[in-house]
């Protein structure tokens, strides 16, 4: 049974989110919160495997929440929902430490599934769509200085291999596993165990987290 939190400031957001969330064999709605304060404290309180984490709230807003929640350490992952013409916003939410994000007019089938894919940890949105996202917009986004150092000097980096730079970089493109395994001619298995070292060794949480690392260490630049 998959645990929800659903985090949004509008009751019939919520209301419709629950509905949906209930009609499911495999999920149950643990609580509601309203704004990024309460989402932290219940977050901490249920310890949900997944919430459901509105951008635009009063108070704390979701990106800050999806920081803290994260920061804590727990099995909590978070899916941030947005609104299409805010990509800007869930790009941070993703820096912040989500696992990815939908747009609120989604099709149910697409927010159950993506809910479930977190769950396991994997990432929503396809790397391919990840990286067409990030294009978009990275050049309007500030830079994290803590992170926008060159590649050959960023610590995150300075323990990789040079196949797993390699293998991170292309991730960053938005290579699949599949295509990484035919193009440098490595057995999936083998691309799968890279993948795994690269996010252990970056300290990333997942696959969307190591790209915005790569366009970050600027290992993968916008086209």
């Amino acid at each position: 049974m998959t645990t929800v939190l659903i985090a949004d400031d509008q009751p019939l957001q919520r209301f419709g989110s629950r509905m949906l969330l209930e009609s499911q064999d495999d999920m149950t709605v643990v609580g509601e919160a309203a704004n990024g304060s309460e989402a932290v404290r219940m977050a901490a309180e249920l310890h949900p495997d997944v919430v459901l984490m509105d951008i635009r709230m009063p108070g704390l807003d979701g990106i800050e929440a999806t920081r803290r929640i994260t920061a804590a350490g727990d099995r909590t992952r978070i899916l941030i929902v947005t609104t299409f013409d805010l990509d800007e916003y869930a790009y941070a939410g993703l820096r912040a430490g989500a696992s990815g994000f939908l747009v609120k007019d989604a099709q149910p089938e697409e927010l159950l599934s993506g809910i479930r894919a977190v769950a396991t940890g994997d990432a929503v949105v396809a790397p391919s769509l990840t990286r067409r996202l990030l294009d978009a917009y990275v050049h309007h986004l500030p830079t994290d200085p803590a992170v926008e150092t060159p590649a050959q000097e960023n610590p995150r980096l300075a323990s990789l291999t040079d196949r797993e730079r390699e293998i991170l970089t292309v991730i960053g493109q938005g290579w699949t596993n599949t295509e990484i395994a035919t193009r440098l001619h490595l057995a999936e298995s083998t691309v799968k165990t890279h993948v795994g070292r690269i996010l252990a060794k970056t300290g990333s949480r997942d696959r969307i987290q190591a790209v915005i690392l790569a366009y970050d260490t600027k290992l993968v630049k916008p086209s």
